[in-house]
């Protein structure tokens, strides 16, 4: 029996107090995103960290290519393709060490001031590369491993961000946001490199411009954004792990534009509040040694934390979907097209280097088109669908391509039109890809984590997406040399092999809040039973049964009045 009368467990009470939420919440989508469009905005501002690195990734495909940039940096002296991995991977080794060091800073700096942090860093790595001179790719190494710290940071944050201000309906359309902006970053890259690769001519008498600009005009999205970010509300969920209560209440009642005492306010709040007091009373049921608060403790409890990620079985299964997911989604293929796409354009048999990087310039354009349905309508489709659909689509134009080539490499020039289907079908996967893993992928590791764990949960998640995108940055230049169309059909296949893991193997995840994962991760051990019983008596103690109407009386508003009161403010604002 619950606290207040209520028959019922924890996990199934978490399901009643969702469906009151959701009856006094907007509606999902193009309508859902309108009706909070400050909190878009925010997210909007925020995924300027996706943008970045978005540039970052398409631009230095593009300058390696300059004659200018090849003589300050050394790169025509590599001859070893792994040599020549290594420099384009360097960034992700980085950005691998940026994810993991995330995820102690964001907990103590809370998530603004992560930014900030990260931005640091981006630009000091931009700048060391700018000063690439004699012939020597070291400033290139250092300034990318640098920057891939600071990518890194950001490729993690600024997610976590943005899911721990987005109400549910429109949770998975603000974190999508990130790939959005990820691909905008490429976009622009492909096409501003194209212009800059004139300055000077594209010879011998190139300027050193050529390249210096568009390695250097980075540094302005990431003071825009170190800058506006301390202008931006803090985290909600942050707030309230550092007891500031008062400052998440007003928060949450400002982002929904809505008065502190709308039920709607009440209700997210005290969710929020009851969350973080059941983590609190675990921490102190299984860790009491480590609970008076030196610094030693949390050091010994952050060890634990991150443990309890994967001998905890609950959260072994979060981990394992989040890190799985991100997996997937670089051995889908999208890194190995983006890294090299004039090169893999050119071995289709498009001849000349204008017509490779038109073609790979559309590689831009075509994704960024792509992920656009994804911001609109993730919320109403559901996360599994769309990465169901997407794996079988990008596995499909895997296949065609490897056939293609199969049949026509040893001579394109009679296959020319054989070569154009190939780069068709190649748009095609990078669209397909667009509209699923790559918001998806995003989506799925900021919702699966609890509170108390999600900023190292989702730094765990992120490595794995870095480590893999390393992985197929230093494997595909000797995988193509080996076979060039054995490694479409490699990659076709863990598109499939991804697509039956989320069908049969993870759970879909839309429309809950970030709170109520439990419920999908639980399992039926004592210790869930138990854990259970603590969260139901934190529902009690916070009062959110009450204001959820299951115990002591009813609302004190109908959901109709609720929407009125809402609508009422909406347009008032």
């Amino acid at each position: 029996m619950a606290p207040g009368g209520q028959a019922g467990t924890g996990l199934e009470l978490e399901n009643v107090i969702a469906a009151r939420r959701l009856e006094l919440a907007g509606k999902p989508g193009i309508s859902g995103l309108i009706s909070n469009a400050k909190t878009f905005s925010i997210a909007v501002f925020a995924s300027i960290g996706g943008l970045i690195y978005g540039y970052n990734q398409g631009m230095f495909g593009q300058i390696l290519a300059m004659n200018n940039f090849a003589k300050a940096s050394g790169v025509t002296g590599i001859q070893n393709p792994t040599i020549s991995g290594f420099l384009t991977s360097i960034l992700e080794l980085g950005a691998w060490v940026g994810v993991l060091m995330n995820g102690i800073l964001a907990d103590v700096l809370g998530r603004k001031l992560c930014v900030v942090v990260g931005c640091g860093i981006f630009a000091i790595g931009v700048i060391i590369q700018a000063l690439t001179h004699g012939g020597s790719y070291d400033y290139i190494l250092a300034g990318r491993f640098i920057t891939g710290i600071g990518v890194g940071s950001l490729s993690m944050i600024v997610p976590l961000y943005n899911a721990e201000l987005a109400p549910p309906e429109i949770r998975g359309s603000l974190v999508a946001l990130q790939q959005l902006a990820i691909v905008g970053g490429i976009m622009v890259s492909y096409w501003f490199t194209y212009g800059t690769q004139y300055i000077g001519g594209t010879g011998d008498s190139q300027s050193k411009a050529a390249w210096l600009v568009p390695v250097t005009i980075q540094l302005v999205p990431a003071i825009i954004l170190s800058i506006g970010i301390m202008f931006m509300p803090q985290s909600p969920r942050w707030l309230m792990s550092r007891g500031r209560e008062a400052e998440c209440r007003q928060i949450i009642a400002n982002l929904r534009r809505l008065p502190l005492d709308a039920p709607l306010v009440e209700i997210e709040f005290l969710e929020v509040k009851a969350q973080r007091l059941f983590e609190e009373r675990i921490s102190q049921r299984d860790f009491p040694q480590y609970q008076d608060g030196s610094f030693s403790s949390n050091f010994h409890l952050t060890l634990r934390e991150y443990k309890s990620l994967v001998t905890n079985r609950g959260n072994f299964k979060r981990t394992s979907v989040a890190v799985l997911v991100m997996l997937f989604q670089q051995w889908s293929g999208i890194n190995f097209i983006l890294y090299y796409a004039p090169f893999i354009f050119q071995r289709l048999g498009l001849s000349g280097k204008t017509i490779s990087l038109l073609a790979s310039g559309v590689v831009g354009i075509v994704m960024f088109i792509g992920t656009i349905p994804s911001v609109l309508w993730i919320d109403q489709v559901g996360r599994k669908p769309t990465l169901v659909s997407g794996a079988i689509i990008m596995g499909i134009c895997h296949f065609v391509v490897a056939a293609i080539i199969g049949t026509c490499e040893k001579n394109w020039d009679a296959h020319k039109a054989a070569g154009w289907v190939a780069v068709v079908f190649i748009w095609i996967f990078v669209a397909g890809f667009g509209y699923s893993w790559g918001p998806c992928g995003w989506i799925v590791t900021a919702e699966v984590f609890p509170l108390g764990l999600r900023a190292k949960g989702v730094s765990i998640a992120s490595s794995s997406n870095w480590l893999n995108n390393f992985a197929v940055a230093m494997a595909t230049p000797d995988f193509v040399t080996a076979a060039s169309w054995g490694v479409y059909i490699f990659l076709g296949m863990m598109c499939v092999i991804g697509a039956a893991y989320i069908f049969f193997l993870v759970p879909e995840t839309m429309g809950r809040t970030l709170d109520e994962m439990d419920e999908l991760f639980g399992d039926n051990s004592g210790r869930a039973r138990a854990d259970a019983a603590v969260l139901e008596q934190a529902f009690h103690d916070v009062g959110l049964l009450k204001a959820a109407g299951l115990e002591g009386g009813t609302p004190k508003h109908n959901s109709d009045d609720s929407a009125d009161e809402k609508e009422h403010v909406i347009h008032s604002a």
